[in-house]
């Protein structure tokens, strides 16, 4: 029973943290990155469709982005759908292609992308503990159904509270690591 609740916690943390990484790597740091396009979504035949289903997405240098669709006609529909984002780029069509010059990060623009990766890591850490109540949650009904002793429950939510610091302690270096990298360019 303790060591399935151990699991579930680890399993919920280990989630967590994906998510967090997938969240992160959607803030621009200035280098090009075939994630930044992620968000956006092409109508493409009557769909909202990610870019990297329905065209290639190349990184030829740290500063450009090339996609290619699959079908030369969507050029344009992604082109548009670009432009039409929050991301501030501005692809350039060349042919049957998109160039996408990625801007070096004003200050300013930095500092914003480091609140929104705060952000993200405040939103992992409150998922990270509510792992913690469940958890805990979990092993007090255990031993009020007399499942496990009061010794074995105590012993287990120290595990699930040293589980819990430790993942607080890696959604921190991840959201460091990031600020880090934004702020470095």
């Amino acid at each position: 029973m303790i060591d399935d609740v151990i699991e579930a916690t680890k399993d919920g943390i280990d989630k967590t943290l994906d998510a967090l990484k997938r969240d992160l790597a959607k803030v621009r740091t200035g280098r090009a990155h075939p994630s930044i396009l992620d968000r956006i979504r092409v109508d493409y035949y009557g769909t909202p469709t990610p870019i990297a289903q329905m065209a290639n997405v190349g990184v030829p240098d740290a500063s450009l982005l090339v996609v290619k669709p699959w079908e030369r006609s969507q050029v344009q529909a992604i082109d548009r759908a670009i432009r039409d984002s929050d991301l501030g780029l501005n692809p350039q069509v060349d042919g049957d292609l998109l160039r996408i010059p990625i801007p070096p990060l004003t200050e300013e623009r930095r500092k914003d992308m480091v609140k929104v990766t705060k952000r993200s890591g405040e939103e992992a850490k409150i998922a990270v503990r509510k792992h913690r109540r469940e958890s805990l949650d979990l092993l007090d009904e255990a031993v009020k159904e007399g499942e496990v002793s009061e010794d074995d429950a105590d012993r287990g939510k120290k595990k699930v509270e040293d589980l819990i610091a430790e993942g607080v302690k890696r959604v921190d270096q991840l959201v460091a690591d990031r600020e880090a990298q934004i702020m470095g360019g």
